[in-house]
């Protein structure tokens, strides 16, 4: 079989490398007539639809990185935070000790109507009880989602109710939010975190302008940290709120895609003015990075924080019969000064590929900023002030900062990773909700007055050793701050919403508390932006 599929790839490939000669019909007849003789005369049973998903899968891995093969089960899913909606009952949700907790209903959405609260428990939907059942994610996703208009009912055990309460919720479009919080982060310092660039995000860019602006925003920080990019026509709509009309942001180009290039344009509303600071990691890829590769090559505003990911494809999505897709890589990106913002990569090396933010970690990369070296050859000067920028992948912050890992231990990373802060965050909350509520019926309260004591933690460590996951007092005194303060954070996000975890952790964060720095001593950064 394997031999099989090996010459089932050469076909495959000489099928491609044959049309890319003009000689496409021909190769196209080939390939068809090849399935014919494998499915009709082939000595054993054999999955030829398996075949050639696998034929395609191993072809697109001897390309770059970002060419993928897409079942036709995943599109949608793939498209769904992208697309910006999708159709169910409305509801942020959690699966703990084998139960369906609501975490809370989306603001506006169908659960909400109905009067679903945040900490019931879903126990049976559409008669089934699914409860001790091994529920995963997907069976969620499957049981409650669905066409717009169709009808869901479930049973719902309350806090303080002994009887199960029945609801009805006709399913409806759900957004998918691409910007977690937007706030006044300081008297006239505006802060807006974009976790994807998606079809809605314009829209909600504008509304979180308009509503900083109403509160006096006169500077604008924008925290561009892992969001891994999405839709290239949204980075670059959004840059035309921030640069005047008819400026370059971004070009493409490719062997058979010529330049294309993409302009700011007028939106409906004036360009942003006031001083400007975009926040970038090493999670920052792709359409983050043409935002803040624009706004670096024009001196509109100062990039912080640490160099992007390097993600400078620019793929097409292309349909196959069964309703499945390649994602096929057909240019790149160059910001307006030229530079290419993809990382160098070998072809059919996805490992090496990956592991380059290791390498960087190990390098030093991530704590220093000499540690990271660019050859002269990819040395470009900006538009207006000519200040020097490097190309060779990424955007290079214009103000470095540095890693803090100064909280982080064994046993913090064995917390994380098995999301046992959260699930505890939730499970704490759901017991205390109506307290916090009384006490602290606003953020502003809550913020102010509310503390994570060592009795809260103790409770944590506790909960963490009934999930296999010992106390470790060493890794509890270098983590125990940060500890504190990611618990106050996911409290907020379970008693007023998700954009208020930032409100809270963005206080303590390097790369926020400089950008705050960079605005309040604007004269001394002068010389990076016009």
């Amino acid at each position: 079989m394997k031999k099989l599929l090996s010459i089932f790839l050469l076909v495959f490939a000489l099928f491609f490398s044959a049309g890319a000669q003009n000689n496409s019909s021909f190769s196209a007849y080939k390939f068809v007539r090849f399935i014919q003789y494998l499915s009709g005369n082939y000595v054993d049973t054999i999955n030829v639809n398996q075949l050639v998903d696998d034929a395609i899968i191993e072809i697109l891995g001897q390309l770059d990185p970002h060419s993928i093969y897409i079942s036709k089960e995943d599109v949608q899913a793939m498209n769904e935070p992208l697309e910006g909606n999708f159709e169910g009952i409305g509801v942020e949700f959690n699966i703990l000790n084998d139960t369906l907790i609501v975490v809370n209903p989306i603001s506006g959405g169908p659960s909400e109507r109905v009067g679903i609260m945040a900490g019931d428990r879903i126990v049976e939907i559409d008669g089934k009880p699914i409860t001790n059942i091994g529920l995963k994610i997907p069976d969620v996703h499957k049981l409650l989602r669905g066409p717009k208009g169709t009808r869901v009912d479930v049973k719902i055990l309350r806090k303080g109710v002994s009887q199960l309460l029945d609801f009805t919720i006709i399913r409806d479009k759900i957004p998918i939010y691409s910007i977690d919080a937007s706030y006044m982060a300081r008297p006239g310092i505006g802060y807006i975190k974009i976790n994807r660039f998606a079809a809605t995000t314009e829209q909600e860019f504008v509304e979180a302008l308009e509503k900083l602006e109403k509160e006096k925003m006169a500077d604008l920080i924008i925290d561009l940290r892992n969001n891994g990019g999405g839709f290239l026509n949204s980075a670059y709509e959004l840059a035309s709120y921030l640069l005047e009309p008819g400026k370059l942001v971004v070009y493409t180009q490719g062997r058979n895609s010529p330049r294309t290039d993409y302009f700011s344009h007028f939106r409906g509303r004036k360009p942003f003015k006031g001083r400007l600071v975009i926040i970038t990691d090493e999670g920052s890829a792709s359409a983050s990075e043409i935002l803040a590769g624009a706004i670096q090559d024009w001196d509109r505003g100062i990039v912080v924080g640490r160099r992007t990911f390097g993600k400078g494809l620019v793929q097409n999505q292309l349909p196959l019969p069964d309703g499945s897709m390649i994602r096929l890589t057909v240019a790149k990106y160059f910001t307006p000064t030229g530079r290419a913002i993809q990382k160098p990569y070998k072809m059919g090396d996805v490992k090496d590929y990956y592991s380059d933010l290791d390498n960087r970690y190990s390098r030093g990369e991530f704590f220093n900023q000499d540690s990271v070296h660019f050859p002269d050859s990819l040395k470009y000067t900006t538009l207006v002030k000519k200040k020097v920028v490097y190309g060779g992948g990424g955007i290079m912050p214009d103000v470095f900062v540095p890693l803090d890992t100064t909280y982080y231990s064994e046993y913090y990373g064995k917390l994380v990773r098995s999301g046992l802060i959260n699930q505890f965050a939730i499970t704490w909350v759901d017991a205390n909700r109506e307290l916090l509520k009384k006490k602290y019926p606003k953020f502003e309260v809550y913020n102010k007055n509310f503390e994570v004591t060592d009795n809260i933690l103790d409770e944590l460590y506790s909960y963490a050793e009934s999930r296999q996951i010992a106390r470790d007092s060493t890794g509890i005194q270098t983590s125990k701050a940060e500890l504190k303060l990611q618990l106050k954070g996911l409290f907020a996000q379970s008693l007023f919403g998700s954009g208020f975890y930032y409100q809270v952790t963005n206080e303590h964060n390097e790369s926020f508390i400089k950008s705050l720095e960079v605005i309040n001593n604007w004269t001394r950064y002068k010389h990076l932006v016009q």
